[in-house]
């Protein structure tokens, strides 16, 4: 007796169900690990800090804690300390943003293209990418020696090549804030390059040799080619670099921050001032949480555009 077109339908349903339910399954079983880790170490203590927002708690330890409603909240604006803490910190901190998101293009477009054209060696990509495994304490430290006024390499340099008449104050005003996106920029050259050699790579190569046989030159293949298939990978590396310039604390803690630089106060160390070391642990939670709706909305555009680029 044959099988009939339904019982193959429905056995042939059947599997692709089976199959689908078991991509599903692998699909979770992959992403559990770092979903456990993320709702363990980020989701969970949000939840457990949100109430602390609304109270004046000075530690983890304060056995007197008390409501404080939307104070925390407004003390930006009706505070006249914090005022005068937070918005020079939120300036100094919005220029390193500009200049190490410039960078990410300098540094890191920069040498993908060059490995793209001439071929990806593994031993130069393996000497970019080295930095990143410095700590940040490490590339702090290094700005602090390379820019010392007696014995930095940087100045010494400098001076010899009569660029300067007088040594570099590294806790001067105005020299941290450029010093700082350069070392930053070093470290994150290899990790910004692999973004955009991803891109690159996945450019079909007919594409770019068409372009060629018609004729066009190399800014034409940029502007024309490359950069309008490589809208993911522009919008995954503006994103990394929000992060980790609203989240550089190391670098900064190495070059003085918390004592003798003022120059390098930045938004993170001004919460961890207010957390740990001003006793007002409340305020520094609040002050994170306010600078960062922007900065959740922002990413919220930016994923919405990148679904839109790639569908």
């Amino acid at each position: 007796m044959g099988t009939t077109k339904a019982e193959t339908d429905n056995s042939t349903a059947g599997k692709a169900s089976g199959l689908a339910r078991r991509r599903v399954i692998e699909d979770w079983m992959f992403i559990s690990p770092q979903l456990f880790l993320f709702v363990l170490l980020t989701l969970v203590p949000f939840i457990v800090a949100f109430p602390i927002l609304f109270t004046d708690m000075s530690g983890f330890n304060d056995p007197q804690v008390s409501g404080v409603g939307f104070d925390n909240f407004t003390a930006i604006f009706d505070n006249a300390s914090v005022r005068a803490d937070y918005f020079p910190a939120l300036k100094r901190t919005l220029v390193f943003v500009g200049l190490n998101y410039l960078l990410v293009y300098v540094f890191g477009l920069s040498l993908a293209l060059l490995m793209f054209e001439f071929g990806v060696r593994k031993a130069l990509f393996t000497v970019i990418y080295m930095p990143l495994m410095l700590s940040g304490l490490a590339v702090g430290y290094l700005a602090v020696m390379l820019f010392s006024q007696e014995t930095g390499n940087v100045n010494l340099l400098l001076m010899d090549l009569g660029l300067i008449s007088k040594p570099i104050d590294l806790y001067s005003s105005g020299t941290s804030r450029f010093v700082l996106p350069l070392m930053v920029g070093w470290r994150y050259a290899g990790f910004n390059m692999s973004i955009f050699l991803v891109g690159l790579l996945a450019i079909p190569t007919d594409t770019i040799e068409a372009s060629i046989v018609d004729g066009a030159n190399y800014w034409q293949r940029l502007t024309r080619i490359y950069f309008p298939q490589m809208w993911p990978s522009f919008i995954i590396a503006t994103t990394m670099a929000l992060i980790g310039a609203f989240s550089v604390f190391d670098e900064l803690v190495a070059m003085g921050a918390l004592y003798v630089n003022p120059e390098a106060k930045f938004l993170s160390i001004l919460f961890f001032t207010y957390g740990f070391q001003l006793d007002r642990l409340a305020l520094g939670m609040t002050l994170a949480v306010v600078t960062s709706v922007p900065l959740m909305a922002v990413g919220l555009v930016l994923l919405r555009l990148q679904r839109k680029v790639q569908y």
